[in-house]
């Protein structure tokens, strides 16, 4: 079920403000309560309690709706979200369940939830045109997810560093080996707050950016703000590991029928670029953008250049045809 009420947000950019206006919002998918973030033409709601309407000017090109990573929000994609606007895109960013200012899960498997929730997000905006899902992480698996379902009208699918085919070490490391979890776990007293914030300040710009230096401290803040104390880290590690144990069988790609562009990104410490690749291979008719400048969350590294390829492949996206969509020449790297 899809209630599309819309709350006004502080966060909401005003007419004075510099830059494109992001609007933000909340509204609930799937039962789930969320934060969203929009750019591009209003969805207005018309008639009675009883009988609404939405309707909206046609738009200049597909809708595009950008999924983030785990313990991430939609603020991660702000930076595209303002280049989309200056292209005159339509776009959305919603906090995942569980995520952000989202509401939490549910008790239960997590990827068959988040499924609902992406595939009552992709109804909602099929009203305004054809859907361009675009995933980074956790969000590229949702969005390969969707692009299962033949009954989404998906028309177009980017999935950016999804986990699950070649992951690197570290992944392999939560599934198999949870050692953090056992030492924590073994441990006679908590590891106090300022230790644990210490320690993640150290490592999530490490996970995040190709390079330390561009971290920017309001991005890296979202993150820390996830691991306040002892308790708050250990069920973040516990729940990564419920996650990557259901990537097992998270995929079905002969069903993926949908233009499907893989990025696969070569200073990725989370989702190794031979994950790109494999994925690539998998899905016959798919294009691979490999670049090697690019860390696990590109939309942080290059914010113009990844609304760049948005934009190029949205524009060449057609539902049923598998088609090669256009990169552009900003997208340097290599492509096939």
């Amino acid at each position: 079920m899809i209630a599309a009420r819309r709350t006004a947000s502080p966060e909401t950019v005003g007419p004075d403000a510099p830059g494109p206006e992001i609007r933000g919002g909340y509204r609930r998918f799937a039962g789930f309560r969320t934060r969203v973030l929009e750019v591009g033409p209003r969805l207005v709601e018309t008639g009675g309690r009883k009988r609404r309407r939405r309707t909206t000017a046609k738009p200049a090109g597909p809708r595009i709706v950008l999924l983030h990573g785990y313990c991430d929000s939609a603020d991660t994609w702000r930076p595209v979200l303002e280049e989309l606007a200056e292209a005159g895109l339509s776009a959305m960013a919603v906090d995942l369940p569980g995520f952000g200012e989202a509401t939490p899960l549910r008790p239960g498997a997590m990827l068959p939830q988040l499924d609902a929730f992406t595939a009552a997000v992709i109804r909602e905006q099929s009203a305004l045109g054809s859907v361009v899902l675009v995933g980074n992480s956790l969000g590229g698996t949702m969005s390969l997810r969707a692009a299962q379902n033949h009954r989404l009208p998906v028309d177009g699918v980017v999935s950016i560093a999804a986990p699950g085919f070649v992951d690197s070490w570290l992944i392999r490391t939560v599934a198999k080996y949870p050692l953090a979890l056992r030492l924590c776990a073994s441990l006679p007293l908590p590891v106090p707050g300022f230790v644990v914030r210490s320690i993640a300040q150290q490592v999530v710009p490490r996970l995040l950016y190709a390079d330390l230096r561009m971290a920017d401290a309001v991005h890296v803040r979202r993150f820390l703000d996830l691991f306040p104390d002892y308790d708050s880290t250990t069920s973040r590690l516990a729940e990564a590991r419920r996650l990557v144990s259901e990537l097992e069988s998270a995929y079905q790609l002969d069903r993926v029928t949908t233009p499907l562009l893989v990025v696969a990104c070569g200073k990725d410490r989370l989702v190794s670029a031979a994950s790109g690749r494999q994925l690539h291979a998998l899905v016959p008719h798919s294009r691979l953008l490999e670049r090697e400048d690019w860390g696990h969350c590109p939309q942080l590294d290059d914010p113009r250049s990844v609304a760049e390829v948005l934009t190029y492949f949205a524009q060449g996206a057609r539902r049923d045809k598998p088609e090669r969509a256009p990169l552009p020449p900003a997208a340097t790297g290599a492509a096939g």
